[in-house]
């Protein structure tokens, strides 16, 4: 007996949330303020809360939301050798590259990085290399595909980029399953992001990862700067303003004797930068 009264107080959050929707929430906005008022009464915690919003509001967007856009494309022409576009492969550091042919318009497929690895081993005696040989089929989206669309196509596809198209069928940009589920539960951290209880990692490169988050007293202590605290108080506050609007990701602005290139941003705020010093 007293087990099934220890059993009976024990519900899940699930059961208490499924009580909560009792009066049948009528439209999203009500959807909405249920869910949050289950936050506050502790039947949701913060992170659970933001992934379902995250969850909801993703059908409202639209490719076009979060693409990257054409002018910051990372791209390898089909005709250049491993020694001309190896480069950018490295300083970018993505994992997928839009291979194309006379124009960015012409994308003849999809190059992985790690197709690349093999080179490391070839002899001189071997095959030459053909860029052809590694491409993998590119997939194309319009600009107005709906982000919950996409995902799921991604999902069936087992595709993790796609190639934006606009209404005139040229290239509009790029968008990656990553960038979707960023929508949902926040930010992912990869190889790039810095320990949870610092502000700035440097790189073997002699370029720093830093976060947007980085106080200005902080940045200018580490890089013995003299940036001013009056305007803003994180190094983000002072690259937006730089840009002069929100930037996206790989855009880049220089400020002083640095070069900061945005790393991860959502349609919000900056998260994480890349800084080059310029005076080395």
């Amino acid at each position: 007996m007293s087990e099934d009264r220890s059993s009976s107080g024990q519900r899940s959050w699930l059961d208490k949330l499924t009580q909560a929707f009792a009066h049948e929430p009528k439209n999203r906005q009500e959807l909405l303020e249920l869910l949050r008022e289950a936050h506050q009464n502790k039947l949701l915690d913060s992170e659970a809360l933001a992934i379902v919003e995250g969850a909801i509001q993703v059908a409202d967007l639209q490719v076009r939301d979060i693409m990257v856009p054409r002018s910051q494309l990372v791209s390898i022409k089909a005709c250049q050798s491993p020694q001309e576009f190896l480069p950018a492969i490295i300083e970018s550091a993505h994992s997928r590259y839009p291979v194309v042919g006379e124009s960015l318009d012409d994308v003849l497929g999809v190059l992985l990085a790690k197709d690349l690895l093999p080179l490391l081993l070839k002899s001189p005696s071997d095959a030459p290399f053909n860029l052809a040989d590694l491409l993998r089929p590119a997939t194309f989206v319009p600009e107005s595909k709906r982000l919950n669309v996409l995902l799921r196509e991604f999902r069936a596809n087992h595709n993790h980029m796609a190639i934006v198209i606009d209404e005139y069928g040229g290239v509009a940009g790029l968008v990656t399953i990553e960038d979707v589920l960023e929508q949902i539960v926040g930010d992912i951290e990869d190889e790039h992001d810095v320990e949870e209880d610092s502000y700035i990692k440097a790189l073997p490169s002699g370029d720093f990862i830093v976060k947007a988050l980085t106080p200005v007293d902080a940045f200018n202590e580490f890089f013995e700067t003299a940036f001013s605290e009056d305007d803003f108080d994180t190094v983000g506050g002072l690259v937006m303003g730089s840009f002069g609007h929100l930037p996206k990701r790989n855009e880049s602005t220089e400020i002083g004797d640095f070069r900061f290139r945005v790393l991860n941003a959502d349609s919000r705020r900056v998260h994480l930068l890349r800084l080059t010093p310029l005076s080395r």
